[in-house]
């Protein structure tokens, strides 16, 4: 008998990539559908149009289809569960999590609901295939000796700051940091970072070493290709296994077509483990 996954789509076209590995996978897909999610439909066994102000319907599904494992994708933020309210099962779910006073708490209160219906809920990666950063260069040229030592420079520091939950992008230059990312986020880290430095710039980002990858899986694409390409960055560096390249085949176009180094870090590749 086929297993069912509960595949809970926010928006954007991770699901319907998602939906098509989980089935060669050989599961039965119910996907649940937060937000505009391109090409799902005729990827999965059966759709339901859903709302975080409605969890009991969702939870009322996922009992119904027999569910016994969830993979979270797209762009769904914890705190649209704070919608919920009125909804006796979407507010049982923001008390379990602390009150929404934090992402980390909410998402418990998601975790811990779904283990006590008998859902598994399964780290992400093995369903985004070769967009899951690998070691080496992942397009035509790797860093040069020059950008390699700003790279080291850059990880020291991104995995601090990935480690405190601040961020986890850095923007070096000669050694020295032209900008850390906030609230603001990796492009604007990035554009900022830029700003500063000036051309010929890297690129680094990392990512904790306790990050949860069943509801937060790092990314980069070709925005973030084009933002460093118009402020005259060289390289971009990214942890390997730990980062999600969005749409990888346009993002190494992007970076060979301005020459651009884009490569995936391995753990000791900054001589930490």
């Amino acid at each position: 008998m086929e297993r069912a996954l509960g595949l809970m789509c926010g928006a954007g076209a991770l699901p319907a990539r998602v939906a098509r590995e989980a089935k060669r996978r050989g599961f039965r897909i119910v996907a649940f559908a937060f937000g505009e999610t391109p090409g799902l439909d005729g990827a999965v066994d059966r759709l339901v149009p859903s709302s975080v102000a409605d969890i009991a319907a969702v939870l009322t599904g996922l009992r119904a289809e027999r569910v016994s494992a969830a993979v979270f994708c797209g762009r769904l933020a914890a705190q649209e569960l704070l919608q919920a309210r009125g909804d006796a099962a979407g507010e049982a779910i923001v008390a379990r999590g602390g009150g929404g006073l934090s992402d980390a708490g909410l998402l418990q209160g998601v975790l811990g609901t779904l283990t006590d219906l008998g859902i598994e809920v399964l780290d992400q990666r093995p369903f985004y295939g070769d967009w899951i950063t690998r070691a080496g260069p992942l397009g035509g040229r790797d860093a040069t000796a020059a950008e390699e030592v700003d790279v080291a420079r850059g990880f020291r520091i991104a995995r601090r700051l990935a480690e405190s939950g601040v961020g986890q992008t850095v923007v070096v230059r000669r050694g020295r940091a032209a900008a850390v990312e906030a609230s603001e986020g990796t492009t604007e880290t990035i554009r900022r970072g830029l700003g500063l430095a000036g051309p010929g710039a890297v690129v680094v980002k990392a990512v904790a070493p306790d990050n949860d990858y069943r509801f937060d899986v790092p990314s980069v694409g070709p925005e973030t290709l084009e933002v460093m390409a118009a402020g005259g960055a060289t390289a971009l560096a990214i942890e390997a296994g730990r980062v999600l390249v969005l749409e990888r085949e346009r993002a190494v176009e992007i970076a060979d077509r301005h020459g651009m180094a884009f490569v995936g870090v391995a753990g000791d590749r900054d001589g930490e483990a």
